[in-house]
């Protein structure tokens, strides 16, 4: 079922990844790029059933979490990535909606962001919250992964959540709304120790071994527009966005972005004031990947394309058929990697997500 995976003999390249994505060079074969990717339902059946490891749930002590990230980097190698994409988070104790999680031998509950009820409403509540401290955060992931990536692999990091995400959830996006109007002060003032945070954390991460760059996740769009206004998020989001790509580009690494939805208002501001060297995250709906690259491909690396929606409902072989129009179509004009068009759920079969990435080999 599939012929090319998993490879025994990887031979991974980061550099040519980056090199790739800048326009430097255009391999006959588009690199493969993945942001996420589900522990239970994707990463442990091929670690355990395709490679023959023995599956470790990570704890609390460092041997267990360390035979998890072997693991974690085995998968990606073995299945012929030059790149790892890793992230972990402050801890924000962001308030959930929970509900049952319907995706077939899934987990029993999936937690959605409250969009009604944020922890900070008020000037008291910023005053009164716990705010999370460097020294609360746990590198030794970050700093594992990056001392023991296969030969030639390259690493990216972020945080878990981008500027916008966590303001919006840390205020819910109906009281972010409501503070637009009332009290931009307050935005400003939340926006700011959140930035500043991820700054803290982004100047111990760009001083790893083996790190190309930055890719954050910060979706800022739904399918039609942005989930504010434009004016909002060049007030109180890209500037801290502008910030950490002008301290990966110091030195002398990439600045990647994942973002959701509908950001053609904002694109131009991502190009040229942001200046970011690539973008991920599309949706057929919205515009298909192909479009994308088109309109923006000469400026910026285009990363991903595989509707999510495709990975999820249909079949191995219609994942395949659309998987080589966008490496036919994507990959032939170059400055391109091949993935999903987002992440890689628990709701994707895994042999969806395999027929994908074997399509790339063939």
């Amino acid at each position: 079922m599939f012929n090319n995976l998993p490879i025994r003999n990887p031979q991974p390249d980061g550099g040519r990844f980056v090199r790739t994505i800048l326009g430097q060079e255009h391999p006959a074969r588009p690199p493969l790029f993945e942001y996420l990717a589900d522990s239970e339902r994707i990463i442990r059946p091929v670690v355990s059933a395709m490679l023959g490891h023995r599956w470790v749930v990570p704890g609390d002590d460092r041997a267990s979490q360390a035979a998890y990230l072997d693991n974690f980097m085995a998968f990606w190698y073995h299945l012929g990535y030059d790149v790892i994409k890793f992230e972990r988070g402050f801890p924000w104790h962001l308030p959930s909606v929970i509900a049952p999680d319907t995706a077939t031998g899934g987990a029993t509950e999936r937690g959605w962001a409250d969009e009604h009820s944020g922890v900070i409403r008020s000037w008291a509540d910023f005053e009164q919250y716990a705010w999370p401290t460097i020294e609360q955060l746990d590198f030794f992931p970050f700093e594992y992964i990056s001392q023991h990536l296969p030969a030639g692999m390259g690493l990216f990091l972020s945080h878990s959540g981008g500027p916008y995400e966590v303001l919006s959830r840390l205020m819910s996006y109906e009281g972010l709304a409501l503070a637009l109007h009332d009290d931009p002060a307050l935005i400003k003032a939340v926006a700011e120790r959140v930035g500043g945070l991820m700054e803290q954390m982004y100047v111990h991460l760009l001083q790893l071994p083996n790190v190309l760059g930055l890719f954050p996740g910060d979706d800022m769009g739904f399918r039609t527009a942005t989930l504010v206004s434009p004016k909002a998020l060049r007030a109180y989001t890209l500037p801290w966005h502008r910030r950490f790509a002008a301290m990966a580009h110091g030195r002398g690494l990439i600045y990647c972005l994942h973002s959701c939805g509908n950001l053609a208002t904002i694109m131009e501001d991502l190009i040229n004031d942001v200046r970011i060297d690539a973008k991920h995250s599309y949706e057929d709906a919205i515009m298909p990947v192909e479009d994308f690259q088109a309109r923006y491909g000469d400026r910026i690396g285009v990363i991903g394309g595989v509707d999510v929606d495709r990975l999820a409902a249909r079949s191995p072989a219609q994942v395949r058929m659309r998987a080589r129009q966008i490496i036919e179509i994507c990959g032939g004009r170059g400055r391109y990697a091949f993935g999903s068009g987002n992440s890689i759920p628990n709701y994707v079969p895994v042999e969806n997500y395999l027929a994908m990435v074997d399509e790339v080999w063939n």
